[in-house]
Formats: structure tokens, C-alpha cells, sequence
């Protein structure tokens, strides 16, 4: 299934539209600069092995290594917690709990996704016992509700991905001159073909963007070395063709390691990797820089790949695609025109009012999701295509799977 959200913004208001799909009505986010922060101090950083996800996966590990009656046992002994030891309310509360584990090891047998079903299901089950505790009926009641979340959350939402479209106009450009399209992709996060990437691929093709920009993280962090994974993915890059080309760089360092990326991309001549490098399209006659930086996720590095391909404000309209919007202050103050990035899924769980629960940003909120105005420069971040891998549970709620559709042309006002 595919749905459509429409925005659009003109550099001629101090104002820049966004949605927040967390409440589903636009907001408008204030156009101020922005200085950039000093990360000389961090030595954990999101996206790498030092991150708090990466020590959540390890728990996740010993979560699913725990034998079937044991992890059963410990189902059990939490749903007496808030049946304050009632053994026949534990009972019920607890075939909610096998429920979910039932939900979660079908995932992969329906071709959904093909995560562990352990960890997810004792996240649940924490989640499910604060409103165990509500008085009867409605303990009762919530958990019923709960369980359609579930169905929803890990069986339906992950595959209606959204066609998000977005305008830009620029001055760099000439007015009258037919807009470009750009198709931004990120964080495939392939496990296997399923109705999902089908889903990608077709509607690539109706789209018909003139180019084709991927922000990085092909492969799912469970599948980084499974031939059959690189299959998958290679089927689905093989789709994603345009007449300007298709270009892309690489995402989280443990995700897109380069011996990996390699054999990806092999034969694929369509794809050009941009590896800390620049390359100029021609659109009708115009020139359109695209600089690609590959992410270690520490701005102190990176900021000095960019620093050292732009060296100040560029001249032709230029977009920056980078994995993670960290770099999106650095990208300002070099002049960059419009930035494309991902990582943060968008948070996958938004909670209405609130937003992203996680980010794996340095930012922590402030670019969760979509579009951004930072000075003169533009960046969008895309809540992905796929999910986090390991022991994270393939979930999205109020965050579905997306695709960003650009059409920048010049400014007429201009």
C-alpha cells in the first residue's frame, strides 16, 4: 500500500513547513543558524560499537540464548507482579505475554521480518504490566488493545511505505528551467525481499526520478555477512536505475563495511559509490553538485572530509548526502544547499505529542525526522525503508517506511 504526504517550502518566509507524523498536522520550525558543537570529549558515538545500542544488542543476545521453559518462566513471573500473585488473573495475563511470542516467531515464517522473537517479546511484556494493573475491566481491555498495536506495529506498518514529496527552489538555479527530480532513499536494512522492497521497487519506477540518491545502510546488522542477504539487497539495487545516475554512500561503520559494500556493488554499474568525493550532474544545462562523505559518525573527522572537498560557500547548487544529520551545522557553515540523510529511522516508535523514543543522534531530538532549516541550508531526514537489526524489535508505529521525492527548480521570485 502506498500513501502520499505532500510538502513544500519557499526560502521567502523565515518559516519552513514540516508534518509531524506523530500527530499528523504540519508544524513550522523556526529558520536560525546554527553553531556546531564540540564532540572532543565524546568517546561513545551513536551508530559505532561504543553506543548504547550496541550494549542493548549484547543484552538482546542473552535474552534469546535463554532456553524455551526458562524465558516461559520468566513470562510467567512477571505477569504475577501485577496480579499481585491471583494465580488464574497471572494466567490470562501471562497467554497475553505467549501471544506475543506466538506473533513474533511468525514474523519470518510469514516473510515479514526475521528478527529474534525473545527480546521483543519480554519488551512487551514490561510494557504490558502497567496497565495490567488498572482495575477490571479495563486491565482486561488494554491488553486486547495492546495486542492490535502489536499486530499493527510489527506486521503492517513496516510495509506501507509513504511517498513523502518535497519541493526546493533555489536561487543558483534558472527559473524557467524544468525542475530536477531527486529520489531520496535510506537504511534498506535488507534482511530478504519482502513485499516491502517489492513495494520499493515498484514505486521507484513509477516515480521516475531523474536521479536517484541512497544515504547509506544497505543490510540488516543481523545479516552484514549473509550471502543470501547480499543477494537480496544486490536484486534491489539492480531496480534502482535513473537517467542521471544512481548514487550513494555508505551508512554506520559495523552496517556498511567496505569489503561488504564491495561485493554489493559488483557488476552494479549503475551505482556510483561516493567515497569523500564530488561529482557534478547536468540537468538541461546545469550544473548540480553532489558530495557524498563517508560517515564514521564523529563530526570531528568528518566535518574535515567535507571541509576539505568545499572549502567555503560553493558556487553550483550543491546537495550533501551523508548518513546522519550530525554533520547538518558543518554542512551549513560550508555553504551546502540541501543535505539528505537517515539514520535515525525516524525514530521507528513515535509516541503522539512526543516523538522519536530514540534517535542515535549526537543531537538527540533536534533532527529526529524530516525537514530541517539550518540558514541557508536544507536537510531532510528520512525515517528509512527497513528496520534496526539484532535484537531490536522490527517495529515501527506512527514511522512508516518512506521514500522523499525532490523537485528542486529555480526561484521565481528571483
Amino acid at each position: 500500500m502506498m500513501r502520499k504526504d505532500t510538502k513544500s517550502a519557499k526560502f521567502s518566509c523565515p518559516f519552513v513547513l514540516f508534518r509531524d507524523l506523530s500527530r499528523n498536522v504540519p508544524r513550522c520550525g523556526i529558520i536560525s543558524p546554527m553553531s556546531t558543537k564540540d564532540f572532543s570529549q565524546n568517546t561513545r558515538f551513536p551508530g559505532t560499537t561504543s553506543s548504547p545500542f550496541d550494549s542493548a544488542v549484547r543484552v538482546a543476545r542473552m535474552v534469546e540464548r535463554l532456553p524455551l521453559i526458562v524465558f516461559a518462566a520468566l513470562l510467567f513471573a512477571l505477569a504475577l507482579i501485577p496480579s499481585q500473585l491471583h494465580l488464574s488473573n497471572a494466567f490470562i495475563l501471562w497467554l497475553f505475554f505467549l501471544g506475543d511470542w506466538l506473533l513474533m516467531l511468525l514474523l519470518p515464517r510469514a516473510g515479514k521480518s526475521f528478527g529474534p522473537a525473545k527480546p521483543p517479546t519480554l519488551l512487551l511484556a514490561l510494557g504490558r504490566l502497567i496497565p495490567a494493573a488498572l482495575p477490571f475491566p479495563w486491565n482486561w481491555i488494554a491488553q486486547v488493545v495492546g495486542t492490535a498495536l502489536v499486530i499493527y506495529g510489527f506486521w503492517i506498518e513496516p510495509h506501507r511505505i509513504v511517498v513523502t514529496r518535497q519541493t526546493l527552489a533555489s536561487s543558483k538555479l534558472p527559473k524557467d528551467s524544468p525542475p530536477l527530480k531527486v529520489l531520496h532513499l535510506g537504511d534498506l536494512h535488507v534482511e530478504r525481499v519482502t513485499d516491502r522492497e517489492r513495494q520499493l521497487i515498484e514505486t521507484t519506477k513509477k516515480l521516475k526520478p531523474d536521479v536517484i540518491l541512497f544515504s547509506g545502510d544497505f543490510l540488516n546488522l543481523s545479516n552484514i555477512h549473509d550471502p543470501v542477504a547480499w543477494e537480496h539487497a544486490r536484486q534491489v539495487l539492480r531496480e534502482l536505475t535513473a537517467p542521471l545516475g544512481t548514487f550513494i554512500v555508505t551508512g554506520s561503520p559495523p552496517v556498511d563495511q567496505p569489503q561488504v559494500i564491495k561485493k554489493l556493488l559488483n557488476g552494479l554499474d549503475h551505482i556510483r559509490w561516493l567515497a569523500n568525493e564530488r561529482i557534478s550532474i547536468n540537468h538541461h544545462g546545469e550544473s548540480i553538485d553532489i558530495v557524498g562523505i563517508t560517515c564514521t559518525h564523529n563530526p570531528r573527522i568528518d566535518r574535515v572530509s567535507l571541509d576539505d572537498i568545499l572549502h567555503g560557500d560553493p558556487d553550483p547548487f550543491t546537495i550533501l548526502l551523508y548518513h546522519t544529520p550530525d554533520l547538518a551545522p558543518d554542512a551549513a557553515q560550508q555553504g551546502v544547499d540541501l543535505q539528505l540523510s537517515g539514520h535515525t529511522h525516524g525514530g521507528q516508535v513515535r509516541l503522539p505529542f512526543f516523538g522519536a523514543i530514540y534517535t542515535s543522534s549526537l543531537y538527540g531530538k533536534r533532527f529526529e525526522v524530516g525537514r530541517h532549516q539550518l540558514d541557508n541550508t536544507t536537510l531532510y531526514v528520512s525515517r528509512g525503508i527497513g528496520m534496526e537489526g539484532e535484537g531490536a524489535p522490527r517495529v515501527r508505529f506512527l514511522c512508516p517506511p518512506e521514500v522523499t521525492l525532490w523537485e528542486i527548480s529555480g526561484d521565481s521570485k528571483t
